[in-house]
């Protein structure tokens, strides 16, 4: 199906299928009253988001029982062909989620040492888009 823009309605199967194969997201959330938007290396499995974060940032702040919108998509160079999925969900700091020490490939090496949490969307709302020329 196609929306009036011409762009592909992906249903939720499909989102699902193309959120698992990215690397890195982005995270939509509000701080101070204002939006922000910080990416994040993620994993995606039991029909959520993980993701690391240090303690202390805006982030983290965000993830106490805030909703959050997760992003992620795939373009190729010329701009011609791509997709992109968008997740709505609850976030919440996970206690005792071994996440940041099992793949410790997820942090940012730039972290600095700070004490890291484990961050859990939950797919509660999904959508998504390709674009074909």
């Amino acid at each position: 199906m196609l929306d009036p823009s011409g762009q592909e309605v992906l249903d939720r199967a499909e989102c699902l299928a193309l959120l698992a194969t990215a690397e890195i997201g982005r995270v939509v959330f509000t701080t101070r009253g204002l939006p922000a938007v910080q990416p994040v290396k993620f994993l995606y499995g039991h029909d959520a988001v993980w993701f690391p974060v240090p303690v202390h940032t805006d982030l983290f702040g965000a993830a106490q029982d805030g909703v959050v919108a997760f992003e992620v998509d795939e373009f190729d160079p010329g701009l011609d062909t791509g997709w992109w999925v968008t997740v709505l969900g609850r976030a919440a700091a996970m206690p005792g989620c071994d996440l940041p020490w099992r793949r410790p490939d997820l942090a940012w090496q730039s972290s600095g040492g700070s004490e890291l949490r484990c961050v859990r969307i939950p797919v509660e709302v999904v959508s998504g888009r390709r674009v074909k020329r």
